[in-house]
């Protein structure tokens, strides 16, 4: 990796990390985070070092660490606890070659703590970014692929001993991925995105776990989370939770599509449309688009300060909706065309 040591993320920052890492995420189940977390504390001994991509030699093997598939299964099926390690060692028989360090797919909530926990396990460097800057549903939506990157050979381990490597063209890793997890009981670890720390540097979005331990930090304001920027769309109360017109239906996410009706509390009081597939794409205020996929739209409790999941929204809940601007690279052709609307099967 080089003569320059890095931060060490140690116990202390591992709280920060952890709390930064729930400010703009959604779909986490309290139990599959807690447990996350104690799996963290108990493996990362001294600590683990963070470097950029740019400080790791060149040619230095990194490879990309996600949990896929539900949460709530991961709280009802406890891991046995070597599934990140076990899926980086049979990508490295695979590829004849040792990983030097690993760096997260996207890092909200336990997707923050697992890399962590194989970086842990494996003795190598976490490198501070990630592969979406935000969250999409699916493996193959990330600034990896934008970057011309294959999410395979991709590796996954399941908590019951399974280990299976899918080798495929990359837009196919999803569709062949999602049945594997439900047979190993609905989550599993992946490594996958193999990449040389200087494609790494190329197409990571950087800096982005020194802004969730930033964020985690007591006092700090929801926007450190937020690495290009955060805006309050309205304040209000949700109305009515809707289910779908059809929109999107033959497409391969994990949910059903609905909407979401909020009544501004203040100013303009407009409804506010919330246009939801597996997470919130599309915003309409008075009919009017105001926020949309590739950003991230995301509805905060008032009361508790969480984020409120799609599937939890419910009719007199007051909720702040804010909106996360996606990396730079998300707003391009091509970023549109994987994490924009049609993607998630809602038309321009």
């Amino acid at each position: 990796m080089g003569g320059r040591v890095g931060r060490v993320i140690d116990r202390d920052e591992l709280g920060r990390l952890s709390a930064g890492s729930r400010v703009f995420a959604i779909g986490t189940e309290e139990s599959a985070y807690r447990l996350t977390l104690d799996w963290a504390h108990s493996v990362i001994g001294s600590g683990v070092e963070l470097v950029t991509a740019g400080e790791a030699d060149p040619g230095t093997l990194c490879v990309s660490i996600t949990l896929v598939g539900s949460t709530t299964a991961l709280g009802e099926q406890l891991p046995a606890g070597d599934e990140p390690a076990r899926a980086v060692r049979a990508l490295e028989r695979r590829l004849g070659e040792r990983a030097g360090a690993v760096v997260a797919l996207n890092l909200a909530a336990e997707n923050a703590l697992v890399p962590l926990i194989a970086a842990a396990q494996l003795g190598v460097p976490l490198i501070d970014g990630d592969g979406t800057g935000r969250v999409f549903p699916l493996v193959e939506q990330t600034t990896y692929a934008l970057g011309g990157l294959s999410p395979a050979p991709l590796a996954l381990a399941g908590g019951s001993g399974e280990l299976v490597l899918l080798e495929t063209p990359g837009d196919r890793v999803e569709e062949l991925l999602r049945p594997v997890v439900l047979s190993f009981g609905g989550w599993g670890v992946a490594a996958c995105y193999p990449m040389t720390a200087g494609e790494l540097a190329r197409v990571v979005v950087p800096g982005t776990v020194s802004l969730l331990l930033r964020a985690g930090a007591p006092g700090a304001p929801r926007s450190a989370a937020a690495p290009y920027g955060v805006r309050t769309l309205c304040r209000g109360r949700i109305l009515a939770v809707e289910g779908s017109t059809g929109h999107g239906a033959d497409l391969a996410l994990p949910s059903l599509p609905s909407s979401i009706v909020v009544q501004e509390s203040a100013g303009l009081r407009r409804l506010v449309r919330l246009e939801a597939h597996n997470e919130i794409v599309l915003a309409l205020a008075d009919g009017a688009p105001v926020a949309m996929a590739p950003d991230q739209i995301c509805m905060i409790s008032t009361e508790g300060g969480m984020v409120v999941d799609v599937d939890k929204a419910e009719p007199g809940l007051e909720v702040e909706v804010m909106v996360v601007r996606a990396a730079p690279v998300w707003h391009t052709d091509r970023g549109q065309a994987l994490g924009g609307l049609r993607a998630f099967g809602l038309p321009l």
